[in-house]
């Protein structure tokens, strides 16, 4: 089996469930040691279970470090940990990094609140801001590097009800283009932007916000749900919300290709991860 990124470490955000998991879970078939973070208490039982299933099954060296990374220490504290635990001899260099932790707050403009404001900038855009602002020391200095953030359809697209978490996948965005260049002789630095995908978080939404999301899903190339392929239930869910979410493993699969070396000629760029649902460049 290839293991492209063998003797590579990478820390994952947001790791214990859902995308973060399956992204851990993909790099480290591809042989990528692992720092798992996680923030609330109730999320410590399935990334402990996420690390050990992982050493057991790809050999690898996995390390589960609980750190909030919306406080002003978070980020810090993490990569304190991670470098406590895969210092060798030494050294110590952070090879990937996957800034997927984030939370969604839906609102129309006269229902938002300054706190749901608050916790989603700190979470979604602070966070990855800190935790590269603490990472940056020991970042490979040759380009092998590979940082990819998390972003969203909803930065494009306008969904009604997100002014805040489209507009905070909109600066993770333009954080993207800035850290390509200021980063450039580290590491590559891309973003992605899934739109549905079969989450606990996309669940939550409101039988209205997937009402009007469900036109944009019916003319997604790639969200038409197969009989015999998918699921009985998501086959038949797709009846009335237009078509099927995204597996966790295919936005993993996205994520894998962009750390990979063969990766090394594309950066600041954001790229698709929706089936088609938002099409062109941005």
């Amino acid at each position: 089996m290839s293991r492209p990124l063998e003797g590579k470490l990478a820390i994952v955000t947001g790791a214990s469930r859902g995308i973060g998991a399956s992204i851990a879970e993909h790099l480290a078939n591809k042989g990528s040691d692992l720092a798992l973070c996680y923030t609330s208490a109730r999320s410590q039982q399935s990334a402990v279970a996420l690390s050990e299933k992982l050493k057991a099954a790809h050999k690898i060296r996995a390390l589960v470090v609980k750190a909030d990374l919306a406080t002003p220490t978070g980020a810090s504290e993490l990569i304190a940990a991670t470098k406590a635990a895969f210092s060798t001899a030494g050294k110590f260099q952070i090879d990937i990094i996957v800034n997927n932790a984030g939370v969604a707050y839906n609102d129309k403009i006269p229902d938002i609140k300054i706190s749901d404001f608050d916790i989603s900038y700190k979470v979604n855009v602070l966070g990855p801001l800190l935790l590269i602002q603490a990472a940056q020391p020991y970042l490979p200095t040759d380009r092998s590097g590979r940082i990819v953030n998390l972003s969203s359809v909803s930065a494009g697209c306008g969904f009604v009800g997100q002014s805040v978490y489209g507009g905070t996948k909109g600066a993770v965005e333009a954080m993207t283009r800035t850290w390509a260049r200021e980063l450039s002789e580290n590491c590559t630095v891309n973003a992605i932007n899934p739109g549905p995908v079969l989450t606990e978080m996309y669940a939550s939404n409101t039988d209205e916000f997937k009402r009007l999301i469900k036109p944009f899903i019916e003319h997604t190339p790639l969200m038409a749900a197969r009989e015999g392929i998918d699921s009985a239930e998501v086959v038949e869910d797709a009846k009335t919300s237009g078509g099927r979410p995204a597996y966790c493993s295919e936005i993993a699969g996205i994520v894998g290709m962009l750390c990979l070396p063969d990766s090394a000629w594309c950066t600041g760029q954001v790229v698709c991860a929706n089936g088609g649902m938002l099409l062109g460049t941005q």
